[in-house]
């Protein structure tokens, strides 16, 4: 179990991200988290594994307070959570097999990582990772040489070799047309059901949060506004709606 306690962002130049926001996530669950850009949904995803440092509160996950650890500590816990960023984050000119390889940095020696060095058994890792997306094709391929579906694709297969139990998300599908958008969040879906990896994703499109979620938490100026099921989301009330994305947005369809 997840459990986020008064979370509270704030960064440097004044502005708060995240105020005050506590809720639970069940193991196995698929969460999507909602809400405008500039709501804290980045943030709240990126101050769970600690690549953003939250101001107050607690992030505890199967009774680990991860605010409270060291950098060794964290180097642990962040083995068994993934994460898959909006913008692929590859490094372009390093073969496809390589990138994936990068998810197995918190299990080898540093040294090793530094001349690109990994056992041949993180190597078939990675390479049965890249076959579980559909890329095992592509593994000594440039990473510049794919598209946007296949970059996020490499994402996930990177994920998956650090053999994670819980996977955030960032708007994986935010630069993707709707087709590779619904495979991207199908093969997240198959992790989720077939694999029991439980699922944090942030999105901004109801139609794929009602196809996916088994549960919905709404930010708006980083504070939690919404929470719901997957049927309930399927259920949203313009009011609801207004809730989460303001008095003038307007629902399509009205």
């Amino acid at each position: 179990m997840l459990r986020v306690e008064h979370l509270t962002k704030v960064y440097d130049t004044g502005t708060v991200a995240l105020k005050d926001v506590s809720f639970t996530v069940e193991d196995g669950e698929f969460l999507i988290i909602i809400g405008l850009s500039g709501s804290g949904k980045s943030t709240l995803l990126r101050s769970i594994n600690r690549l953003i440092e939250p101001t107050e509160g607690r992030i505890v996950w199967n009774d680990i307070d991860i605010t409270a650890l060291d950098e060794a500590g964290l180097r642990r816990v962040r083995r068994e959570i993934g994460f898959v960023f909006q913008e692929f984050n590859l490094v372009e000119r390093l073969p496809v097999l390589t990138n994936v390889l990068a998810g197995r940095l918190g299990y080898v020696n540093p040294w090793w990582s530094l001349f690109y060095y990994f056992p041949p058994q993180d190597q078939r890792r990675a390479l049965d990772a890249l076959a579980q997306v559909g890329l095992a094709e592509k593994a000594h391929n440039r990473a510049s040489a794919l598209s946007g579906g296949q970059k996020q694709r490499v994402g996930i297969a990177r994920a998956l070799v650090q053999n994670p139990k819980m996977l955030l998300a960032d708007e994986p599908v935010a630069s993707l047309d709707p087709v590779l958008a619904h495979s991207i969040m199908g093969y997240l879906e198959r992790l989720n059901q077939e694999r029991g990896i439980t699922i944090l994703c942030s999105l901004h499109y109801l139609d794929l949060v009602q196809r996916y979620a088994t549960r919905v938490i709404g930010l708006r100026d980083g504070r939690l506004v919404y929470e719901g099921t997957g049927e309930d989301i399927r259920n949203m009330t313009d009011e609801e709606f207004k809730q989460i994305y303001g008095e003038e947005a307007q629902r399509l369809g009205g």
